[in-house]
């Protein structure tokens, strides 16, 4: 169990983030299209998951946006933002503000949560992802993982960023 705070009240998470080094999960998202996103759709690209509570909130529309901004300029690298959000909220978001360098995934029927450690077990949001980040090399090695110390604060994309250097 790890802890991150919401508005500096103390909120635990139902396992520790994958740590650097180790595999990633093979956990599935479900894309935009309600197809499976796996471990296998991403094959031989580096994968960095901007997970979040939910598009709905300032910073997780904030990250979403940045993290496209920066896809942008990476080679053989793919942004994956996850949340329980359902994919079609995700999706609607990005269309609406023109974001096309992401991949929406939604945990609603994975246990992707879980798998990466990331599910809230407690708190108003139990049962959402807690604000996160995870790089994954095209090998299917985790390179760096950040659980955001406050959930209301963004997350460090230049650590994220320096590991693809």
């Amino acid at each position: 169990m790890a802890t991150t705070a919401l508005k500096g009240t103390p909120v635990n998470t139902v396992g520790e983030l994958p740590a650097v080094g180790s595999k990633a999960p093979a956990s599935f998202l479900t894309g935009a299209d309600l197809s499976d996103l796996t471990p296998e759709t991403f094959a031989g690209r580096r994968v960095i998951l901007n997970i979040f509570p939910s598009i709905d909130t300032k910073v997780c529309a904030t990250s979403v946006r940045k993290f496209n901004e920066l896809a942008s300029g990476l080679d053989n690298t793919v942004v994956v933002c996850a949340s329980a959000d359902l994919p079609f909220a995700a999706s609607r978001f990005c269309g609406a503000e023109g974001l096309d360098n992401v991949v929406v995934g939604s945990s609603f029927r994975s246990d992707f949560g879980t798998a990466f450690g990331v599910e809230l077990v407690e708190s108003g949001m139990k049962g959402l992802l807690a604000r996160s980040v995870v790089v994954i090399d095209a090998d299917g090695t985790v390179l760096h993982s950040q659980l955001v110390p406050e959930i209301a604060s963004e997350p460090d994309y230049d650590a994220a960023l320096a590991t693809l250097a």
